[in-house]
Order: C-alpha cells, then sequence, then structure tokens
C-alpha cells in the first residue's frame, strides 16, 4: 500500500489500450446486456429492476442448462458415459443459483410488487420458452405448449426441435440398454415427441442395478444423478411456489393461470418415476 496516496500500486504490464486489443466489456456485449433493463411502471417504480434482472439472469441460466443437457444427451448416445455425468454435475450446480435466485426475489414485498404488476400486463413466466425447452429436454413433452409461442418464430422452432429429440431418459435407457440392460423394447421404440409414462417392466431393471451397484457401478451412479436432478428441479418448483404465494398470495397469475394453484400441480409431475418406484422395492 502506498504510504502517500492509500492506494495499490498497478503492476507494471497491465493493458489499458483497447482501441486494438479486446476488453471485458466487448467480449460480454456489456452496453447491450446492461441496457436491456426497460421498467414499464409509470412512474417508475424503485423495485422493478429487481423483477426484471431476476428474471433476465434466470434466463442466462436456462441457455446454458439447456447447452450443457443437450451435450449431456449427445454424449450419453455415444456411450460417453463419465463425461456426461460431468455435464450433469455443472447442470446441478446452475439449479442451485436458479433456486437460491428466489431469494432475492422474495425480498419483493406484496405492497411493493402490486405498485408495478399491472404494468406486466399478460406477459408471465409461464411464457418462458428457454423453461419449456429445458422441461422437453429432462422429458415432460407436451406439444399443445407450442401454441403459446405462435407469435416468436425462434421460440416455436427451439421447442418444436426439442419436442423431436429423445428426452435425457430416453437417452439413459438406451444407453443402459447397449450395456446389456433389460430394458423394455416399448421404451426404446417409442414416441419420444410424448412425455414419458411410468412403465412396472422397467422398475426389476434399475432394482437390478442398485442391488448389484458393484457390479453395474456406473449405471448405479448415474441413476443417482438423475434423481439429484430431479430433486433439484422439485426444490426450484416449490421455491417458486412459496415465493408467489409470499408475494401476491392467491391472486391469479397475470399469464391467466390459476396461480399458486397451478404451480401446486406441477410438483407432482416427475421426470424419472421408476427411479423413484425402485426405492419401494429395494429390500423387499
Amino acid at each position: 500500500m502506498d504510504d502517500d496516496t492509500g492506494t495499490r500500486p498497478l503492476e507494471e504490464g497491465l493493458v489499458s489500450d483497447f482501441g486494438r486489443n479486446l476488453s471485458y466489456g466487448a467480449y460480454l456485449h456489456l452496453p447491450e446486456l446492461l441496457s436491456a433493463q426497460h421498467p414499464v411502471s409509470r412512474p417508475e417504480h424503485h423495485d422493478e429492476l429487481l423483477f426484471i434482472v431476476q428474471h433476465q439472469t434466470s434466463e442466462l441460466w436456462l441457455k446454458l442448462v439447456l447447452h450443457e443437457l443437450r451435450a449431456v444427451c449427445a454424449r450419453l448416445a455415444a456411450d460417453q458415459l463419465r463425461p456426461a455425468l460431468k455435464g450433469l454435475a455443472r447442470v446441478k450446480h446452475i439449479q442451485r443459483q436458479l433456486t437460491d435466485q428466489w431469494s432475492v426475489l422474495a425480498t419483493l414485498t406484496p405492497s411493493e410488487y402490486a405498485e408495478f404488476r399491472s404494468f406486466l400486463g399478460t406477459s408471465s413466466g409461464f411464457q418462458s420458452f428457454q423453461y419449456r425447452a429445458v422441461e422437453f429436454a429432462l422429458g415432460n413433452k407436451d406439444a399443445a405448449m407450442l401454441q403459446f409461442f405462435g407469435d416468436d418464430d425462434d421460440a416455436r422452432a427451439l421447442l418444436a426441435d426439442q419436442l423431436a429429440r429423445p428426452s435425457l431418459y430416453d437417452e439413459f435407457l438406451r444407453h443402459l440398454a447397449r450395456h446389456g440392460h433389460d430394458v423394455p423394447t416399448a421404451l426404446l421404440e417409442r414416441d419420444v415427441t410424448r412425455a414419458h409414462v411410468f412403465t412396472p417392466d422397467l422398475v426389476p431393471v434399475f432394482r437390478r442395478v442398485y442391488e448389484h451397484a458393484d457390479e453395474f457401478w456406473e449405471a448405479y451412479e448415474a441413476c443417482e444423478e438423475l434423481v439429484d436432478l430431479e430433486d433439484n428441479v422439485q426444490q426450484w418448483r416449490f421455491r417458486h411456489l412459496k415465493t408467489v404465494e409470499r408475494v401476491i398470495g392467491f391472486k391469479r397469475g397475470t399469464g391467466g393461470s390459476s396461480g399458486v394453484g397451478f404451480l401446486r400441480k406441477a410438483l407432482d409431475l416427475t421426470f424419472f418415476p421408476e427411479l423413484y418406484a425402485v426405492r419401494t422395492e429395494i429390500g423387499r
């Protein structure tokens, strides 16, 4: 520390000429990124910026989740299980970030939100096409969701593409089948544009994996990674539900949903039902 000025001397060699060199701001397109927050309340309410930033950062994380899940699916299809599990580990860390963010939004009180909620019109998180694409990637397929993106060609194309791709679970089951596990043929040949439904004949496959973990360690580990993934989704859904309940109570959602009631129903949705069902069978 410089005793005369109280400042730390700068190191030699630090780049300061960005007429020719790439800067941090230019690489990240910070002028565009930081100018993308446009409060619509009039007069502008202080807390609307929090609401916008919360949802914009969530969309950035969702973009990365989808990017990683697609890579995981490709690695499973190529029987590269270890790199696929590395990708899932990254997704799980991102999920924790998304869940923790609800604590920030929960600092918005009902009276504060009421000051600008009416200005949001019919916009709603329900209309997040990236969230829907992530749900599709995990297996919660529903072609009816595309109708909500008729005015956005890019969003609709992304969802249609993800709808037609095998889900994470589809790729995992195909991987197991290629490695000698007796996965029901109907699951290997199913219409991947539809949501997976509980298949009792798959439960014994997972029971064998769990009860002979030493023999099938990689499959066993992958099963637990998928359970972690679903558990994280459910925690995110629950924090979403409780944050909405805390901020708006039982009002209808801006997009027309029943609000808390609609979100509560989502807690019953599962991506990998047989991985939960097998827990009842183990040790019997």
